[in-house]
């Protein structure tokens, strides 16, 4: 074990987060049934979260991803939100579902939501793994939340301090 990964305290273990995954998963597939329905996952590390939760939804579904920064290294966002990579598939008249890492201050998907608002979907929702509603400067509508947790900064699963321990298979609270 190396020394920066001694000060990560598991927080939620890999049973747990598939557990909750399942549940998010037959929920938003009960809800999308039998309708047209685009996924579109926040990279980086939305990656697993999203892999997971699009496996237990047994439905028919289109999906795409955009990638966005707010940290740019460190553990608190830095309120600039930047669109690396935009959507390479259109929305207008689809059911949009974006699946979030965490939300955090909100920024990031208020800007996401604002910009995809503007694409015309039928509807647009948002999922996320993680809420901190504490941490909150910008209202979102968040419309399924797996665990809400502290203000504790969080990695695993996709989260990561500088681009490290995304690989982690549970989350945990990382201390600098």
């Amino acid at each position: 074990m190396t020394a920066a990964r001694s000060r990560i305290q598991p927080l939620l273990t890999e049973a747990v987060l598939a557990g909750r995954i399942r549940e998010l998963g037959a929920q938003i597939a009960a809800d999308y049934d039998g309708k047209d329905l685009i996924v579109v996952g926040l990279l980086n590390g939305v990656y697993p979260f999203f892999a997971d939760l699009t496996r237990a939804m047994p439905m028919e579904m289109d999906v795409s991803f955009m990638q966005v920064a707010s940290y740019h290294g460190g553990t608190h966002s830095t309120g600039e939100v930047k669109i690396i990579k935009d959507l390479d598939k259109a929305i207008q008249g689809k059911h949009c579902l974006v699946v979030e890492d965490i939300v955090d201050t909100g920024t990031t998907l208020h800007k996401v939501r604002n910009l995809l608002q503007d694409r015309e979907p039928a509807s647009l929702k948002i999922v996320t793994l993680l809420d901190k509603p504490s941490r909150r400067k910008t209202e979102v509508p968040v419309d399924y939340i797996g665990f809400t947790i502290e203000d504790k900064f969080v990695v695993g699963y996709g989260l990561d301090f500088d681009g490290k321990f995304r690989n982690l298979p549970f989350v945990g609270v990382y201390t600098p």
